[in-house]
């Protein structure tokens, strides 16, 4: 059994620092200085690791890395905040970094953002990097423990043996060897839950446990609850009865499993959705919702249905 993963986006970075400032920057003699406090208090959220920074042409500055699971419209405004906050706090010029996990669409992902209020300009501009379009490669020649744990969805990284090489080096590292469940996480979107079970051998369990497990099956169901809210007050509202909000709810929870569904079994499990689809009780339907949690295949799955 693994032990249990300290996978803070701090502690990942923290692994190779300068390893990884070099990648995310571009500026092959750049150095780091240390890793700052990145919580400010105008802000409910912190972004996710401040570092501070060093090179011979541009002196001293501060790289605001924010690692999203998915990319989302309010990431720009979010970018501009981030770098404006910690410029005014740390007193030194940003250089922020936005890293989106998962792929969602192929929507272009801006990077800048701008307003204009009666001709007053505002203007941040930011890099974007996005795991599926990084080589994965890059992992084991430039030396970016950080990214071990990403190696599935990497450009080319989606193979047994490479997730294999991803997991010797991570198992041979005291500091690494708690990031096998992560690797196991992202390796599901990629191979069957049985050939990862028999990749890491052990128990698929400590799975459940990655709090990017816990990420994605809440924004599973929170989508689900959403839409079943939204389409049961509109229904409630135009025919003024109670079955609207019900069926409303059915179909925001049914677009939630199959958004659950894709994510942890891929194509096979969106397979189940046309019998999910004909169910219409609602309690039948969140007693599917919560066995996708503890499920292991999509055949314990149907056998459930």
């Amino acid at each position: 059994m693994t032990k249990p993963a300290d996978v803070s986006t701090k502690r990942l970075i923290s692994l190779a620092p300068d390893n990884w400032v070099k990648w995310v920057t571009q500026i092959p003699d750049v150095t780091v200085g240390e890793i700052l406090n990145s919580e400010f208090q105008w802000i409910s959220r912190e972004s996710d690791v401040l570092i501070r920074a060093e090179s011979p042409q541009d002196g001293e500055f501060l790289i605001v890395n924010e690692l999203q699971l998915r990319y989302n419209s309010k990431m720009p405004r979010r970018m501009r905040a981030y770098a404006s906050l910690a410029e005014e706090k740390y007193n030194l010029p940003t250089y922020p970094v936005l890293i989106n996990i998962l792929k969602t669409s192929d929507t272009q992902i801006p990077t800048t953002y701008t307003s204009n209020v009666a001709g007053i300009r505002a203007h941040q501009d930011y890099r974007v990097i996005n795991l599926w379009e990084v080589d994965v490669n890059i992992v084991f020649e430039q030396s970016l423990p950080s990214l071990l744990p990403f190696v599935p969805i990497l450009k080319g990284g989606e193979n047994e043996s490479t997730i294999r090489q991803a997991l010797q080096i991570l198992r041979r590292d005291e500091q690494l060897n708690q990031l096998e469940t992560v690797l196991a996480f992202f390796a599901t979107f990629v191979l069957e839950s049985a050939l990862v079970k028999e990749i890491m051998r052990w128990d698929m369990a400590v799975l459940r446990e990655s709090p990017w497990y816990q990420e994605i099956l809440r924004e599973g169901e929170a989508l689900g609850q959403a839409l079943g809210e939204a389409r049961g007050e509109a229904r409630g509202e135009a025919r003024g009865e109670a079955r609207g909000e019900a069926r409303g709810e059915a179909r925001g929870i049914k677009t939630g499993l199959e958004t659950s569904l894709e994510i942890k079994f891929g194509n096979p499990g969106l397979e189940l959705m046309p019998i999910i689809s004909e169910i219409t009780d609602l309690q039948r339907l969140k007693a599917i919702q919560q066995a996708i949690k503890t499920v292991n295949s999509v055949e314990e799955l149907r056998q459930l249905l």
